[in-house]
């Protein structure tokens, strides 16, 4: 059997696996499938024999699910806000203040992104939560090419706040404002 055939035949079995332990392992199916894929192809075992094909295959998909269940167990979301230490002082009205000025600084760094990242960025930052279907449908793009866009307006994006933020100290003792 080639390669290929392994793979078309092999397929069904795995994306319904996959289906059933992804809700619980907290991923998506494909995720888990394609994670799945790269550990079996990873092992480097030559071809089992046809019975065992279906145990070890399963026995991927849940050590995979596993894994994920534990990594996202221990993933905690970033806060910046909870890292900083409470001042008594700080009243509500001075953290509204801050957060709606930061809100402006970013809005205002987006629209200087070169390209079609401002429009992209806009829709990412919506209230309405549109889903990359409606965003790539709004913007007449393709749908898999959301992530990479996204990805390097993330990256000019990061860079711009990172240089409006500070400009390292030639004595390396730390950053001064601009």
């Amino acid at each position: 059997m080639t390669p290929n055939d392994l793979l078309t035949s092999l397929r069904p079995l795995l994306a319904a696996e996959c289906a059933a332990e992804a809700p619980a392992a907290g991923v998506d199916a494909a995720d888990l499938e394609q994670a799945v894929w790269v550990r079996l192809l990873s092992e480097g075992r030559t071809a089992p024999v046809e019975r065992d094909r279906g145990r070890r295959l399963r026995a991927a998909v849940r050590a995979e699910a596993r894994a994920a269940r534990r990594h996202t167990r221990r993933e905690v979301p970033y806060d910046p806000v909870a890292d900083e230490p409470a001042d008594p002082r700080d009243s509500g009205v001075e953290r509204a203040v801050l957060a709606a000025e930061s809100g402006r600084e970013l809005r205002a760094a987006v629209r200087r992104l070169p390209g079609r990242c401002p429009g992209l960025m806009r829709a990412l930052l919506s209230s309405g939560d549109p889903t990359y279907r409606e965003i790539a449908g709004e913007l007449g793009i393709s749908q898999g090419s959301l992530g990479p866009i996204r990805s390097r307006c993330l990256g000019c994006l990061r860079r711009m706040l990172t240089a409006a933020i500070a400009v390292p100290d030639p004595g390396g003792k730390g950053g001064k404002e601009r």
